[in-house]
């Protein structure tokens, strides 16, 4: 079965949007009936770049830029457990049939529809994450919050407290879904392009480990920064954020990274990592204002960025918007939102539409600009932020993979209406660029040229898909969506909610 699923052009985003662009378990579980079981399904190290880096479908000429846009903290039902024809919450007659256990109101609550803009969310690193998925039943999300969230909410339930965050039982918003009423922009870009409903976070983890994910295909520490086989695989990295701050970015992480291939091979990039990059000319409240942050800003830190004298590849977000205007995007640009209140952090009192508007804002410039029809945007969020997800997380080392997260693939050549139901993570990511621009080369210490001690070359896990089947080079290009930052509410997508 082809598993990219075609739906019908619905009209489930219709009339609220038109005005834009003629648009056109058992209770107290929630593990999904397709999810794996969690049992190990690795392939561990190859020596040699995999079979499909071989069979690279024609077309691939058209994509000259490849953007990956990554905000933060929300989990696939979360933000798409509703929309239609993917695998989202488990419901019956509009109502779910899976509940969580609440500790507090000692019943099991159920995922509800969150209308409120500014969400609280969840603790979220691996001590949580273990808890959140409980061995796969799923069914640890209040638990987590109610335990380790310092908000009063969590364990109090007053309206002081929580605002109007609660859901009709009582539960925290950590079982809250939004859709296009609240995010209409993001469900339209889901319906028009590739809406991906198996992209797992790369690590049972946080903002840190998985932005060297992204970068690196591993999360670890390093008992010398010059030393790449001194390298442990870590997920909590405790203190090294302090380590990363300190004076002029310092190298801290020794193990190789995808720039390293990509300077070798002569193929340009960039990481937008803020408004401006808190460097020592910058003051102080404008760092804090609209600065990089360095838990999604890693590369300045690794050794081998120094080693190549790529640091002045890091840049800020103008630097994106006058290189789209200037004709001259890299092949290979990631953008981050920084501070500011655009990076959907939940547990910071900034409204989550910030952070649809700034997304909007650099879809828009990529769509208005001369390169749209050579480019491939992935969007996705780094981690689950605390927010209940059904599907429990394939196992493919001892890292992960993490929670669901969103992802989305917008391009002229996406196809068009479709739900990619591949197994996927940031890995296939890297596996996308080494395919495209590298010939299949791996961040592989046996083929590379840079050995480090990573246990397991991520882009060769059997299970990892393949996102070049996302795209269709037989149709005609599919032209602008463009967006208001501040759009008005979509429908409901579930009745009666």
């Amino acid at each position: 079965m082809d598993p990219l699923d075609r739906r019908p052009r619905s009209h489930s985003l219709g009339p609220a949007l038109l005005v834009v662009f003629a648009l056109v378990a058992a209770a107290c579980t929630g593990a999904s009936s397709t999810a794996p079981d969690g049992s190990p399904t690795t392939s561990g190290a190859s020596g040699s770049p995999s079979s499909s880096s071989q069979l690279e479908p024609r077309g691939f000429e058209h994509i000259q830029h490849v953007i990956f846009v990554v905000q933060e903290n929300r989990s696939f039902d979360h933000y798409f457990g509703t929309f239609p024809g993917a695998d989202g919450i488990p419901m019956k007659d509009g109502k779910p049939t899976v509940c969580v256990p609440d500790p507090v109101l000692n019943e099991c609550v159920e995922p509800f529809h969150e209308s409120v803009f500014v969400n609280q969310g969840g603790p979220h690193d691996e001590l949580h994450s273990a808890i959140d998925v409980n061995g796969g039943k799923m069914d640890g999300f209040v638990r987590a919050v109610t335990t380790y969230s310092p908000s009063k909410c969590a364990d109090t339930r007053l309206p002081r407290y929580c605002g109007d965050t609660l859901g009709p039982q009582g539960q925290p918003d950590v079982m809250g879904w939004h859709d296009a009423r609240e995010i209409p922009n993001y469900w339209a870009y889901a319906e028009h392009f590739v809406l991906q409903d198996r992209m797992f976070a790369p690590a049972d983890s946080w903002t840190l480990p998985a932005h060297l994910y992204l970068v690196s295909g591993w999360s670890a520490r390093c008992g010398s920064p010059r030393q790449p086989m001194s390298c442990t695989s870590d997920l909590n990295l405790e203190g090294v954020l302090e380590v990363q701050r300190h004076g002029q970015h310092p190298p801290v992480y020794a193990w190789t990274d995808i720039t390293y291939l990509l300077h070798r091979e002569g193929i340009s990039w960039a990481y937008y990592a803020g408004g401006n990059l808190c460097g020592p000319e910058v003051p102080v409240k404008e760092c804090r204002a609209h600065g990089a942050t360095r838990s999604q800003d890693p590369l300045p830190s690794f050794t081998d960025v120094h080693e190549t004298q790529q640091l002045d590849r890091v840049q800020t977000h103008d630097d994106f918007f006058n290189a789209l205007n200037d004709g001259t995007l890299p092949q290979v640009s990631w953008v981050v939102p920084g501070r500011g209140g655009i990076s959907e952090h939940p547990g910071t009192g900034a409204p989550l539409t910030g952070g649809q508007a700034w997304v909007t804002r650099v879809v828009n410039a990529v769509m208005q600009s001369s390169d749209w029809e050579s480019t491939a945007i992935f969007l996705t969020w780094d981690d689950w932020g605390g927010f209940y997800d059904h599907v429990a997380p394939p196992r493919v080392d001892e890292n992960g993979y993490g929670i669901r997260v969103p992802g989305l693939l917008i391009s002229p050549w996406a196809k068009a209406g479709t739900i990619d139901h591949q197994t996927l993570s940031f890995d296939a990511y890297l596996k996308f660029i080494e395919d495209l621009f590298l010939g299949g080369q791996r961040l592989d210490p046996k083929t590379d040229g840079r050995p480090d001690s990573r246990p397991t070359v991520r882009e060769n896990v059997r299970i990892l898909g393949d996102l070049r089947k996302e795209f269709n080079f037989h149709q005609d290009p599919i032209p602008p969506l463009i967006l208001p930052k501040r759009p008005e509410p979509g429908p409901a997508s579930v009745p009666g909610t």
